[in-house]
């Protein structure tokens, strides 16, 4: 009864979603649209159950170990294979009968398929155009175009996770490597016509090696700056990007997945220390009105650019405790972020550069029994691009030398909210999340007297030059069927409400303050064991 009421109100939000949205509004396509989602490395069990046991507890989004939405992907992660070594037909049969059959052994080391399949249902309120991403800087606003009045309805199976994950024990050393692919990459202009060939994309692609206390990771894995749930772990069922069904995730959210180095340190069971170098990005996304004579090939503005000329790699430092509080699990973090900006101007052939940087804290603290209360925040100079990318990094100002000066954004973000595992079956969750872009803008006063502004955030500046983008969330797991050697099945849904303000309003439609959207999300989903 319980699961056809579920089934009953996640039908019940998708049909009422367009309650959630505000009739305020005005769409700017200015914004790029974009698509995204303890030691990592335990040694193999002495038997298959219990190998089984800890993937799933390793895959598990939560210090509780319930499933995460997106990582899902990492379930069965460390489940052994079946012994070489077999006393008899029958007894080979009996021990397979109690194991995941996904799973198979090449020389010494340890392969274990993983992903999902999923069936995703989105509507919006107003036509954001973003495919199951939502692109939340330039939700439209109702009024500017036929975007802004109609609403948007979509079915897609791009979020569908495959992967491997490989285990070995070389001597002392614990090395894992692991691969995550889904089909959210650059879509071909007829994708939505005729055979929805989505493009596979790379998530993560990378091989950790740990001996000791110390552990070394290159390859593209989530960013250190992302939150964690445990550690600085780099397993997705011990990140933190939230449960929603948004591949774009939660307003507020820090993250990228990018290429990097990482060398983290486990001091002891509390204790985890880590340094990285990320690839840079200087990032400005179509959103800053340069000064006359910048040449726009410097920076990546419009989403992409692999010819940007970045000075040095980002540099993050983070620190992690983890402890048990009247035996619930208590997680705290904090990170710093350093970055360089540099800037050539061909009239004087002269480069400028400026640091950025920024810091995090966030914390997961079990405060009942399954019940996770979150809390992020973050605050930089420099950082936008962390947000998602939702503000740029730096605008370009002019010095007395006629110099061309990066000058970095204050840009901020945070999340609230919690997790909680009601029953084996059913879980809740809710997010509260905001992003803050500041004002950074140069005005220069002609001969004529006429007043021209370069920069982000001045007056009269474009719709897309959002000051405050915010997001709420509520939504429902429901596990319809689980068994060990065969997976599960669930629905999934999230209902969301955004609103974003501009720092100017002279370019929106009736001077609106706002654009707002609501939004529902149903997904059908079968995990692999």
């Amino acid at each position: 009864m319980r699961r056809l009421l579920v089934g009953f109100v996640a039908m019940a939000l998708l049909s009422a979603a367009p309650a959630f949205a505000n009739s305020d509004g005005d769409k700017s396509a200015d914004t790029p649209t974009k698509n995204g989602n303890a030691s990592s490395t335990a040694a193999p069990g002495n038997s298959a159950k219990k190998k089984a046991a800890a993937a799933r507890n390793e895959s598990s989004s939560l210090a509780t170990n319930t499933s995460t939405t997106d990582s899902a992907a990492a379930a069965a992660l460390a489940i052994a294979p079946v012994s070489a070594t077999v006393a008899s037909p029958k007894a080979a049969q009996g021990d397979q009968a109690d194991q995941s059959p996904l799973f198979f052994k090449i020389g010494g080391a340890d392969f274990t398929p993983l992903g999902f399949l999923d069936f995703t249902s989105v509507y919006r309120s107003t036509d954001v155009g973003s495919g199951i991403g939502t692109s939340f800087g330039s939700i439209p606003f109702n009024g500017s175009s036929p975007a802004g009045r109609l609403s948007e309805l979509r079915f897609s199976a791009q979020n569908s996770r495959v992967g491997i994950k490989v285990d070995t024990n070389p001597g002392a050393f614990k090395v894992t490597g692991y691969l995550e692919a889904d089909f959210l990459g650059n879509a071909p202009g007829n994708l939505e016509v005729t055979s929805h060939s989505s493009t596979m994309r790379m998530r993560l692609y990378w091989v950790d090696v740990h001996r000791g206390k110390w552990e070394v990771l290159g390859g593209q894995s989530w960013s250190m700056m992302t939150p964690n749930r445990t550690g600085i772990s780099p397993m997705p069922g011990d990140i933190f990007f939230s449960q929603d069904m948004d591949t774009n995730y939660q307003v507020g959210l820090v993250w990228l997945r990018t290429p990097g180095f990482r060398v983290v340190y486990h001091a002891n069971s509390n204790w985890t220390l880590g340094v990285a170098l990320e690839d840079p990005e200087q990032y400005t996304g179509g959103l800053v009105t340069f000064p006359a004579g910048f040449n726009t090939s410097q920076v990546d503005d419009t989403g992409g650019n692999a010819k940007t000329p970045n000075a040095a790699p980002d540099v993050i430092a983070k620190v992690a405790y983890d402890t048990k509080l009247s035996g619930h699990a208590f997680h705290i973090e904090a990170s710093g972020l350093y970055r360089v900006f540099r800037l050539n101007t061909a009239a004087t052939n002269a480069n400028v550069t400026k640091s950025g940087g920024g810091g995090s804290v966030n914390v997961n603290f079990e405060v009942v029994k399954n019940l996770h209360l979150i809390a992020n925040s973050f605050w930089s100079d420099g950082g936008g691009r962390y947000i998602f990318g939702m503000g740029p990094d730096f605008a370009v100002t002019t010095n007395a030398a006629g110099n061309f000066v990066p000058s970095p954004l204050h840009a901020g973000s945070g999340i609230a909210g919690f997790e909680y595992q009601f029953t084996p079956q059913t879980m809740f969750y809710g997010y509260y999340g905001g992003a803050y872009f500041g004002r950074n803008f140069q005005a220069t006063t002609g001969t004529s007297g006429t007043t021209t502004y370069t920069g982000y955030g001045f007056p009269g500046s474009g719709s897309a030059q959002n000051r405050t983008i915010q997001e709420a969330t509520f939504g429902v797991i429901e596990t319809l069927w689980k068994n060990v050697k065969y997976g599960d099945l669930k629905i999934i849904t999230q209902g969301s409400y955004l609103s974003r303000n501009p720092w100017s309003n002279t370019a929106t439609p009736g001077n609106a303050n706002s654009a707002h959207l609501g939004m529902a999300f149903v997904d059908l989903r079968y995990d692999l064991p």
